[in-house]
């Protein structure tokens, strides 16, 4: 006989367009990275399953399209998110610095619509950077100053800090949720 659980969690991948918020997913759903941009439309979902003891977690991966455009449908995609991840570019040029900037207003966004759900900033890209001159002192302190869990440096395209990055997220929803329902 098992004791076995099953959870579900939605979460909202969010962040300016081109950033890599699709990419992460696939690396990290299917280990796989296409090198061709194609813009999200709106929002797409991917479904994944994970393991944690003996538990079954079903996660759905809502990818919310960053662009100004579909902003109007924000409210509707957030709807009974459990976590939020939001990403940003580490590339040194405008969308790295514009996607660095707009996370304060992502995060704005996460709370107005989903309340106090856990939050982790993914600064993707790192494989287009020299990571040694990389300020992460910026990201620690955006994390604390917000509220943030944590941070974590990325790459879609390597696999660098991926599973670890999203196994954080997951792993503090299960922990919270399977200790919620033991409470009942």
């Amino acid at each position: 006989m098992t004791n076995s659980r099953e959870f579900e969690f939605k979460i909202s991948i969010i962040g300016d367009g081109g950033v890599g918020k699709t990419s992460l997913i696939k690396k990290f759903t299917n280990g796989t990275f296409e090198k061709d941009y194609i813009k999200t439309i709106g929002a797409q979902f991917s479904k994944y399953d994970k393991k944690i003891n003996e538990d079954v977690i079903n996660l759905i991966f809502w990818d919310i399209a960053g662009q100004k455009d579909f902003k109007f449908l924000h409210p509707l995609f957030y709807k009974e998110s459990r976590a939020g991840i939001i990403v940003c570019s580490l590339e040194v040029n405008d969308l790295g610095k514009n996607s660095f900037l707009h996370v304060e207003n992502w995060c704005k966004e996460l709370e107005k619509y989903c309340g106090d759900i856990p939050v982790v900033l993914f600064a993707n890209k790192v494989d287009l950077v020299d990571e040694n001159k990389l300020s992460k002192i910026r990201f620690r302190e955006f994390a604390e100053n917000y509220n943030l869990l944590e941070y974590y440096i990325t790459s879609a395209k390597t696999g660098e800090g991926v599973i670890e990055a999203f196994n954080s997220i997951i792993e503090k929803l299960y922990y919270k949720y399977k200790t919620l329902s033991s409470q009942k």
